[in-house]
Parts: C-alpha cells; structure tokens; sequence
C-alpha cells in the first residue's frame, strides 16, 4: 500500500520531522511511504496513494487520486478539506482531536488570567522601565477567575479540558453546544444550544471559542454577538480564525465594548501587519501556537500509525470526521 505523507509548511514548525517519517517506514515495512515537502510535489505521487497522512488536501489533490481510501490529518481542523467533492467521495477522514486538548486549554487558562490581572500592562511598563502600580491597580479593577462567569462555545475535547481547570479555579461555567442528548463534561453546570448563544453572552465575563469551524459556526461572532456581551468580558479564540469577524471585533475592542481579547487563532495566518488587532492595548496575539507540546509530532505520528493498523486489518478508526457535519 502507498502511503503519501504530506504535512508542510511555510512555518518550520508545521512541518512534520523527517526522522517521524523513517519512524513509519521502520515500523510498517509493508508499505510504501512517500514524504512530499511542498504544494508542487503532491500531484503525481498521490494518483496511486491509497492513504494520505496530510494537513491540507485541496479539490485538485482528489480529482489526481483514484485510488485515496483515507485521509489522517495531524490536526482536529479539517474544514479546508470538506469542499463538495471530497464530501461526496467514499474516501474516510480522520482527525487529531483531542490530542492537545490539554495543551490548548492551558493556554486558555494563561490567557484569562493574563488579560485579568492587566499582564499587558505590565509587559509594556517593564519595556519603558516605568513602574505602573497605580495604572494596574486602578479602574478597571484587577479581577480572579473564581467568581468569573465562564462560556464555552463547543463542548467538546477542548471546551471540556477547558471547563474542569476553569471549575477548579471557582468559576462558573456554562456551555454551548449543538449535541443538546450528550451530557455535560465535569465542570459545567449548564448547557445550551446554539439559539441560546447571544442571551448566554450578555452573562459571561470569559468567553471561549472552542467549537470547529463548519458551514454553521463560520462568521459566528460578529457585530451582533459582541454587541451582546458585558462592556468588561473577554473573548479567548483558540478554535480558527474564520469563527471571529475580526474587523467587527477590532472595532468592538478599541471603543471598550468588550473588556480584551486573547487570539491565538486568524482568519488570515500570519496576522497581516497592518491589521489594527496588533496595536490594541487590551489585546494579547498569541502566534497559533496553543496546541503545541514537547512531544507534538511524536504524538501526532503515534496516533496515525495505531489508525494505520486499524485500517490495514479492517478495524474501526479512531477519530472519525463526519464529513457531512464538519467534525
């Protein structure tokens, strides 16, 4: 079996380790491995690839490969793939969630607590060697995440890795979600459906975007959203990009409709400089690094070879897209 593994980047960090790659070569013998490390190199190795260990693969990728049976990707996103044709084809999806849930949600966590203890603040006076105790101190107060009303946008592996550190911290935490029959993860008391959101937001001072970008969820913060929540509450996005109307939420930030923002997601990556989200003094840009850990394409490769033994002998795969739901 011919396997294309095709997992590259501008960025040096997306790129999957070639030594991960001799790793799958040792360990299944059997086949046939094919790394590409860029766009132009994928459309004639992948006519006769039967599975394709990728993170992007495009309308003329599919119409190539005849032969593609699955597709792993490294990370939970995969809505660049669901374009109509690869919905309509046979060829099975699978995805990495839950594999830096623990990771993202802790950057979750360092994030509300940096934008509430006024963290921006002090970074900058650090720089000017200017001691701003009377500029954290003063209005608007320092605030703690015990009390704090916390809304989580998705439910699932994030939103619930989210949800119990924020619980232990005493916070109060509700959800949104569109599976309404699954029960709620440890920590949340209350879960509504995605009709309820704009009602639950005017009650949250933390506000977190973990849902996967669809069809549904695309563009579902905008104007009407920010408008909703409490002059003082943050929003936190660690899901994608395109979830945020980012022209409406850098308007909302710079007039103080809503307290500060933690992004570590864009529509457009890397954030265009000229974009006015970089010069906000009440937010914290984060570089689409929340899901990275130590061991991040070691656990990335461990889990597409168990998959890889499950499909070569007929098994069931873990983490299987709904292609017609988006996740």
């Amino acid at each position: 079996m011919k396997v294309l593994v095709g997992i590259y980047s501008a960025f040096r960090s997306w790129n999957i380790p070639a030594e991960q790659v001799e790793r799958l070569r040792r360990e299944f013998p059997r086949h046939t491995f094919v790394h590409v490390r860029a766009e132009g190199e994928v459309l004639s190795p992948i006519e006769d690839a039967e599975v394709a260990f990728m993170s992007e693969l495009r309308p003329d990728h599919l119409a190539a490969a005849p032969r593609l049976r699955w597709i792993h990707s490294p990370a939970a996103g995969v809505g660049g793939m669901l374009f109509p044709a690869m919905i309509a084809a046979p060829v099975l999806i699978s995805n990495s969630r839950g594999l830096s849930a623990d990771h993202i949600a802790e950057h979750v966590i360092a994030l509300a607590l940096a934008l509430f203890r006024k963290f921006p603040v002090t970074f900058r006076s650090q720089g000017a060697r200017h001691w701003a105790q009377d500029d954290v101190v003063g209005l608007p107060a320092l605030r703690t995440i015990q009390s704090s009303r916390v809304l989580l946008i998705g439910l699932g592996s994030i939103g619930a890795a989210c949800a119990w550190r924020f619980a232990s911290l005493g916070a109060h935490v509700s959800g949104i979600r569109r599976r309404q029959d699954l029960p709620a993860p440890p920590g949340v008391t209350i879960v509504g459906p995605p009709a309820e959101l704009r009602p639950r937001l005017a009650g949250a001072d933390i506000v977190v975007i973990t849902a996967a970008q669809t069809r549904d969820t695309r563009g579902m913060i905008g104007e009407r959203e920010l408008g909703a929540m409490s002059p003082g509450a943050i929003l936190i996005n660690v899901s994608r990009g395109g979830l945020v109307n980012e022209t409406a939420l850098a308007r909302a930030l710079a007039s103080d409709e809503i307290g500060g923002a933690g992004l570590d997601v864009f529509e457009h990556e890397p954030l265009d400089p000229s974009s006015p989200l970089w010069a906000l003094p009440n937010v914290i840009i984060t570089p689409h690094m929340s899901g990275f850990r130590p061991d991040h394409w070691q656990a990335a490769t461990d889990l597409f070879a168990e998959n890889l033994r499950r499909f070569e002998s007929d098994q069931p795969l873990l983490n299987i897209v709904d292609k017609s739901s988006g996740y």
